[in-house]
This record gives structure tokens, C-alpha cells and sequence, in this order.
């Protein structure tokens, strides 16, 4: 039997084009075997070693630049696209750690694996955002998802908890085998699974109009659009969101959406023109149906962390106006607004987390009343992080959502825009709401004082106020940036 020939050039660009991730997977495993040796009242040492490996993996990102190193067969490729969103992912993982070191003192999570699972999934999501290959992304996609399934229901003596990781459970198993049939399906017709050679294939209208690639492609969205709570395929997300520790939940709303919406703009830019008019009349649709009944459910909620969830299913309908462009323009605005989403959202949540005090009981929207003057940090920060989340200047998510409207204005989606513009009118009221009761509501009398936020805390909810600030003056060279990560999946 002849020896296997091993390129050692080709095995160490594959490895060099995955750095970032292994550079994850690594600190995961060493803070797991650590968890072993440690005391227990040390244990807040694993938070400070998730946070470097979280930093070395950003700087190995962003020392490889946008340049384009291909792996493994052309599975994995870094670059520009990829790149954009591993800094998205690995920002929202590192907010998420620096709140962890508060978090974790109050709720007893200062656990080997609670880090663990949190870089692990983190790594999922960052193949996710490099796969060129469909097995790939569905192997990122799992291994992102088992351990969010783990940290949802992280909180075994709450009811709520536990219901809420096995609904996530439960449907996203169902979602995976949508995925899965659905990439079998497309195999089945063309003959493979990379993005790059289907994109070129379906420039043939006979593949473009096959009955069962299109059933494929139909499939392949259903279980990315579960992923990204796009309706109606979103009935998982108010009761997961509530249900998992806060800080998890802030994690899934922000770095969960940026990982599936990777996988779908990769695929959709690419296949889009092959697809139309079909796939873009469904994304018109669902985009939609997600602005819409994310907004009008988020009206009726008196549990913030319940609002927030419903918000979060109305922003996957913004983002998913600029992918109905199929353009530049629009891919650009997506990504844009990916990054600011991540950390206005992650930045509200931080706040929320420190006033609600209990799990189950504080997320009642009177608890909020009187905030705003008795602890006017806190309240100026909130406010600050709803105000961008409802699309008012000065603020990120002003810029973001102009420039998601613009992109669909200017491909003749004027309809579209309309109503993009009225949905969001529509969220003002109840982020103001949340305004209104923290200014102008009188506090009880045995309101409790908000948790007093630790150094690292306190950083975290900085930087995310400073890059909304910032993000909503000076925009133009993260747009740039978006602009170039977009063309270099076109080229």
C-alpha cells in the first residue's frame, strides 16, 4: 500500500487559516483542565484567562488582516467577510466575559465550564463565518448550538430555565435536520456543497429553477432563519431569552444572530442573482413578518428581559432589509448594523442585569421606576442603549438603519422602506416606555439598589456606549470596512 503524501505547505496554510479559532478552542480546553486544579475561591482566575485567549484570537484576526488564506480544501477562507464578523463574534464574547466577572459573583457561575461552553460555542460561530463549504457551516452551526442548549438551562434550580433550554433544545434539533435534508438536497441536484462553485452553477437557470434545489435552498433558509429568530420560526426565543441567565442571553441575541446571519449573507450575495425573482419575494416576506410581529408583540410586554427578546426578533428584520438589496449597498448596511446591534444590545442588557437584581422576579418594568435619578449613570447609559436600539440620531443605530432604508430605496424596495421606517416609529414607544418609567415614574419604597458593578463591568458597559456614540457621529471607516469585507466575497 503506497504511503499518503502529506503537503506540509498546504497542511500549514489550512492551520494558519483557522488561527483565530484554535486559538479559542485552545483557551476553552486549558480553562476546562484548569477548573480541575483550582480552589474554589479561585476560580474567578478562569474569567481573567477566557478574556486573554478571547484578546489573542482578536489579534491574530486582526494580524492576518482581510487578506484571503484558503484551507482545508477550500472549506474554510479567511477574509474580508470573515474577518468582519470575527471581530463582531469575538467583541460580543469578550463584552459578554468582562460582565462575567460580576455576573458570576452574584449568580454562582463561576464555573470551569460555564467558560468553557462559552468559548466553545464561540469557536462554532466563527467557523460559521468562514465556512465557503455547506458541511462546514452545518458543523459550525452544531457546535455553536450544543453548548448554548447547555448554557440556557445553566440554572438547574430555576423552572425557567430548564423549560427554556429544552424548547431551544427541541426546536433546534428540528431546525438542524431542516438544514441538514436541505443541503442533501442540493448536493443531490448539483453535485456539491461549496458556496463558490453553487454561486457559479446557478448562473444556469435549469439548476436555478430545479424543483428539488429550490426545496434545498427553501430548507437551508428555514434552519438559518431559526438561528436568527426570523418569523415565523422565531416561537423559541422570548421563552429561551428569559429563560437563560441574562448574560447568556445577552451573548445569543448578539453574537448567535451575527454567526447564522454570516452564513446567510455568504450564501444569499452569492446566490441571489441566480435566484431571483423567488428568493428575493420570500426575504421581502420574512423580513416583513419579522419587522412586524417583533415590534407589535414587544408592545405588550411588562418583563424586560421579554421585550428585549421580542426587539431582538425585529432587528433580524432590519438586517434582513439590506440582504433583500442582493448588493453591495445593502451587504454593507447588514454588517454595519450587526456590529452596532452587538453592542447596543449587549450594552442594554448589561444594564438591565444590574438592576434587576433576582432572575425571575426583577425584569418587571416597576422595577425600573425612579432609576433614572437615584442612580443617573445607570439610567443615562439605558437610555443611551434604547434610544440607539430605536433608531434615534445621534446614536449607531440611527446611522445603521439609514443606511438599511437607503439601500432598499435605492434597489426600488420603496414598500419595503415604508414600512422598515414605520416598524421602527412603532419600537420607540415601548423603549421609551421603559424611559418614561425610569424618569418619570416614582420609585417603591422598598426598591432596591442596583448591584454595584465590578472594574471590569464597568469597562465593558463603557465601551459599548462609546462605540454607539462614536459609531452614530463618525461612521465612515467601519462602513468602509463593511464595504470592503463585502466586496472581497464578491471578487
Amino acid at each position: 500500500m503506497a504511503p499518503i503524501a502529506i503537503d506540509a505547505q498546504a497542511l500549514l496554510q489550512s492551520t494558519y487559516s483557522i488561527l483565530p479559532e484554535i486559538l479559542v478552542v485552545a483557551t476553552a480546553l486549558f480553562v476546562l483542565f484548569v477548573d480541575l486544579i483550582l480552589p474554589e475561591e479561585n476560580k474567578r482566575v478562569l474569567c481573567g484567562v477566557s478574556i486573554i485567549g478571547v484578546a489573542l484570537s482578536l489579534f491574530a484576526v486582526f494580524s492576518m488582516g482581510p487578506a484571503r488564506i484558503s484551507g482545508f480544501s477550500g472549506a474554510v477562507v479567511h477574509d474580508g467577510l470573515g474577518a468582519f464578523f470575527e471581530i463582531v463574534i469575538l467583541s460580543a464574547c469578550a463584552l459578554t466575559l468582562l460582565m462575567a466577572t460580576g455576573y458570576s459573583e452574584w449568580e454562582g457561575t463561576h464555573k470551569g465550564e460555564f467558560y468553557s461552553l462559552l468559548l466553545l460555542s464561540t469557536s462554532g460561530m466563527m467557523f460559521m463565518a468562514k465556512g465557503t463549504d455547506l458541511m462546514t457551516v452545518f458543523l459550525g452551526l452544531e457546535t455553536l448550538s450544543i453548548p448554548i442548549y447547555v448554557l440556557v438551562g445553566f440554572h438547574r434550580n430555576r423552572m425557567s430555565s430548564i423549560e427554556g433550554a429544552l424548547k431551544y433544545f427541541l426546536l433546534g434539533a428540528f431546525a438542524s435536520g431542516f438544514l441538514l435534508y436541505g443541503i442533501a438536497l442540493i448536493y443531490a441536484v448539483s453535485g456539491t456543497t461549496k458556496i463558490p462553485q453553487l454561486a457559479a452553477m446557478l448562473l444556469d437557470a435549469s439548476l436555478a429553477g430545479n424543483p428539488m434545489f429550490l426545496a434545498g435552498a427553501g430548507l437551508l433558509l428555514v434552519g438559518l432563519a431559526f438561528k436568527v429568530s426570523l418569523v415565523p420560526f422565531h416561537m423559541w426565543t422570548p421563552d429561551a431569552y428569559e429563560g437563560a441567565p441574562t448574560l447568556v442571553t445577552a451573548f445569543m441575541s448578539a453574537a448567535v444572530k451575527a454567526a447564522a446571519f454570516a452564513a446567510l449573507i455568504r450564501f444569499l450575495l452569492l446566490a441571489l442573482p441566480g435566484m431571483q425573482p423567488a428568493m428575493g419575494k420570500i426575504l421581502w416576506i420574512l423580513a416583513v413578518l419579522t419587522m412586524t410581529v417583533g415590534n407589535l408583540s414587544a408592545l405588550r410586554q411588562d418583563n424586560v428581559k421579554r421585550m428585549l427578546a421580542y426587539s431582538s426578533i425585529a432587528h433580524a428584520g432590519y438586517i434582513l432589509v439590506g440582504m433583500v438589496s442582493g448588493d453591495v449597498l445593502g451587504g454593507q448596511a447588514s454588517l454595519f448594523y450587526l456590529l452596532v446591534y452587538a453592542f447596543m444590545n449587549i450594552g442594554a442588557f448589561g444594564v438591565v442585569m444590574l438592576i434587576a437584581q433576582k432572575e425571575d422576579e426583577g425584569y418587571d418594568i416597576g422595577n425600573f421606576a425612579g432609576i433614572g435619578f437615584r442612580y443617573p449613570v445607570l439610567g443615562a447609559l439605558l437610555t443611551l442603549f434604547l434610544v440607539s436600539l430605536g433608531g434615534i440620531p445621534p446614536t449607531a443605530g440611527f446611522i445603521g438603519k439609514f443606511y438599511l432604508f437607503s439601500a432598499a430605496v435605492k434597489n426600488g424596495y420603496i414598500g419595503l422602506a415604508v414600512i422598515g421606517v414605520l416598524n421602527s416609529a412603532v419600537s420607540i414607544y415601548y423603549y421609551l416606555r421603559l424611559v418614561v418609567y425610569m424618569y418619570m415614574m416614582p420609585a417603591g419604597a422598598e426598591a432596591p439598589a442596583p448591584r454595584p458593578p465590578r472594574v471590569a463591568f464597568s469597562l465593558a458597559l463603557c465601551a459599548s456606549a462609546a462605540v454607539v456614540l462614536v459609531l452614530g457621529i463618525l461612521p465612515r471607516s467601519v462602513l468602509e470596512f463593511a464595504e470592503r469585507s463585502v466586496l472581497s466575497l464578491l471578487m
